[in-house]
């Protein structure tokens, strides 16, 4: 069936109910208002006006940092209860494809997994550059992640956890508490893959176009076209290729620690979902912490925001390379100007689409959410091990659901609470290699022997490790994990099928991305807004008390 005659099938099956401009040129440069010198301002465009394919009107995207499936639910629903939050399991839960007895105590890697209590929340990170992560899947082994993935010592703060083999070990609900309660009373899948190797950029990327290659490497500052092999891998005539590394984006006054330092940019050619959007008017934004600038110097703006985690380690706020957005000249907003108004969030407008998190809570609280919006936490709350937390994220992530729930919104809304990497923290399961890379100096044997289906381009072998996926929506089945094949662009399919935008082209891994539509019930009762405590991640009304 082609994606045309699905979506029509999709609508007669679950149907309940002039383009923006593209923004071009490195400085923004939007007027505020429509039409000539006298038009007004901005008015709000609700959402629920717009065609759709479900009764799905508004889509938030919840996007993590760094964690496997087995990190955060390899004992699902088996908690220990021996410290932290206490969690019980409703009777019936469906188990995942976890952490068995066998491979909790006779693990073919060089250590065990061990449960890691909620006093060691604040870790290592992991190594999980794109070759090393296949290195550490061992042609299907799964055996190889100490030698491939584990940092050799702890780096960055010192009340960070380390101890050898500490790459193999898991939290439970006692400490990722608010998860495990929105996988009971929500979808969850177990079968559910970072589209590519590698870190953070590959999937931020992928999540908005399905897409790393069309990279460029540009100089800092005046963004002219300069030869990176770190920047960008197997580069054509034209210095076009793919990216596999964290390059921060052209496109962002922010990039390059605030233009203070001389480290090459990554610039995206190409198509993502926010063109996609634009071109049907549907209103969409990307909000990150810390993205509102607090100053300026020498001409551009300075991301200086910082908190302190759980352990009192300080971090900045905006990270560049997490905003996809930006890598785009289309879609970027490099000044980090705010939008013309609350009103005018979701619109094209001076800020492009590109926004603070505190604006999705001013427009969620004007009841103006737009149709599509993407959360990034601050980085002390986006769970990235070194210098974030599953207690941080879960305050950020259950802070944000508890708003929606209490919207106006929220019996059209579908919320995807996915993950950018793996960070390298091992899961047993062996991904389905659907395509493949051939660049000697990158890609193991995992990824060498399968074809390359998708364009045709290096550097893009996928799928990558397995990672948490949930659906948290009245329109969620409920106590449910699904088992249908699906990786970063599943999120982005669903948005392209629901307002029907079309596909990305060009080799885009949204073309073969498995649905997320086994995790949705249009036709049975809703799903009741569960509110969580945002502390302890504890049920505080509704559902089971867990």
């Amino acid at each position: 069936m082609d994606r045309a005659s699905g979506v029509k099938r999709r609508k007669r099956m679950l149907l309940g109910g002039g383009a923006a401009a593209v923004v071009a040129g490195v400085a923004i440069a939007v007027t505020t208002t429509v039409g000539g010198a006298d038009a007004q301002p901005l008015q709000p465009k609700h959402a629920d006006g717009l065609n759709t394919a479900t009764p799905i009107k508004h889509v938030v995207v919840i996007f993590g940092e760094n964690v496997s499936f087995d990190h955060y639910f390899g004992t699902y629903p088996n908690a220990a209860n021996t410290d932290g939050t206490p969690f019980t399991a409703a009777k019936g839960t469906p188990h995942v494809d976890g952490l068995t007895p066998k491979l909790l105590n006779n693990n073919p890697n060089a250590y065990n997994p061990k449960r890691l209590s909620p006093s060691q929340a604040l870790t290592c990170d992991q190594n999980h550059n794109y070759n090393k992560e296949q290195l550490a899947f061992d042609g299907g082994k799964m055996d190889k992640f100490v030698e491939n993935t584990e940092t050799d010592k702890c780096t960055g703060q010192p009340v960070l956890f380390g101890e050898p083999g500490l790459v193999m070990d898991y939290y439970d609900g006692n400490t990722v508490t608010g998860l495990w309660n929105y996988a009971q009373h929500y979808a969850m899948s177990d079968n559910s893959f970072d589209t590519q190797f590698g870190p953070s950029t590959p999937g931020a990327l992928n999540l908005i176009s399905g897409q790393t290659h069309g990279a460029q490497a540009v100089t800092s500052v005046t963004n002219q076209p300069t030869s990176d092999s770190y920047v960008v891998k197997s580069p054509d005539a034209n210095g076009i290729g793919t990216d596999a590394t964290d390059s921060d984006p052209a496109w962002d006054d922010c990039s390059d620690n605030n233009h203070t330092s001389t480290d090459n940019l990554l610039a995206m050619h190409g198509t993502n979902i926010g063109d996609l959007l634009n071109a049907k008017d549907v209103t969409w934004g990307w909000f990150e912490g810390g993205f509102r600038p607090t100053g300026n110097a020498n001409g551009y703006a300075v991301c200086g925001q910082s908190h302190t985690n759980v352990g009192g380690n300080k971090s900045v706020d905006y990270i560049p390379h997490h905003e996809p957005f930006q890598y785009y000249k289309s879609t970027a907003n490099p000044k980090h100007l705010p939008p013309s108004s609350v009103a005018a969030i979701g619109q094209t407008d001076q800020a492009n689409h590109q926004y603070d998190t505190s604006d999705f809570d001013a427009a969620l609280k004007a009841g103006n959410m737009p149709a599509v919006s993407f959360l990034k936490a601050p980085a002390y709350q986006d769970g990235h091990a070194g210098y974030s937390d599953p207690l941080d994220e879960q305050q950020f992530v259950v802070k944000e659901i508890n708003a929606i729930q209490h919207s106006k919104d929220w019996a059209s809304t579908a919320i995807v609470v996915a993950y950018d990497d793996s960070d390298g923290w091992y899961d047993h399961v062996d991904s389905k290699i659907v395509n493949g890379s051939h660049d000697p100096t990158q890609d193991s044997a995992v990824c060498s022997s399968v074809k390359k289906t998708l364009g045709g381009y290096n550097d893009r072998c996928g799928y990558g490790p397995r990672q948490p996926l949930m659906v948290i929506s009245p329109f969620a089945k409920t106590n449910f994990v699904d088992h249908t094949l699906t990786d970063q662009t599943s999120p982005l399919k669903l948005i392209e099928d629901n307002w029907f935008t079309g596909g990305i082209g060009g080799g885009s891994y949204d073309a073969i991305a498995g649905g997320l539509w086994n995790m949705l019930d249009f036709r049975g009762r809703p799903a009741p807004a569960v509110q969580l405590d945002p502390k302890t991640g504890a049920v505080m009304n509704g559902g089971h008390e867990h």
